[in-house]
């Protein structure tokens, strides 16, 4: 393998601080559903989430109806939420300096926080900022008024919402650095 191609395969299978961010979020979120769906069941009426038969589109998806843990459903989503969470944080010690904590500890004058209460970055990242929020609040709300947590039609909402702010801010981050 020549020089530039280990050199573009190193690239390629380091963690950015981006991916690595993204992974303790939405492992966190897993981990999240995971105790609400042990503590009440994710799913109305406090039935629970057969997770494997969830993600697999099976048939049995919510028949369970007791609280405690189900195995090994609840077992292997649990622990794949802690592996995520895991990677994320291995890989924001390897993306960035100060590792996790650092990232952590700065999280509070990151710019998608910042937009939300000054527009000095922007207009356009205020507004990325607030979809961001607006779609995260919508998911939580809607799925503590209504006592569940895996509604598909919640998900493409609250997606589509984060999904556009994030967008925005790395147009806004790549025409910045350009």
């Amino acid at each position: 393998m020549s020089e530039e191609d280990r050199g573009w395969m190193e690239s390629l299978l380091a963690p950015s601080v981006s991916l690595s961010a993204g992974a303790i979020i939405v492992g966190s979120w897993m981990l999240l559903l995971t105790i609400i769906n042990i503590a009440f069941g994710a799913f109305s009426g406090g039935r629970k989430i057969n997770w494997i038969d969830f993600m697999t589109n099976g048939s049995n998806t919510n028949s369970v109806h007791s609280v405690g843990i189900t195995f090994p459903d609840d077992i292997v989503f649990g622990i794949l939420s802690i592996s995520i969470v895991g990677a994320g944080v291995y890989g924001m010690g390897a993306a960035r300096e100060g590792g996790f904590s650092g990232w952590a500890s700065k999280l509070p004058e990151d710019r998608i926080i910042t937009s939300l209460f000054s527009a000095k970055d922007g207009l356009q990242r205020t507004f990325a900022s607030w979809l961001i929020l607006f779609g995260s609040m919508y998911y939580f709300i809607w799925s503590s008024l209504e006592s569940t947590w895996v509604d598909p039609g919640v998900y493409s909402v609250m997606v589509a919402l984060v999904s556009m702010g994030i967008g925005i801010h790395w147009i806004q981050d790549s025409s910045s650095s350009g």
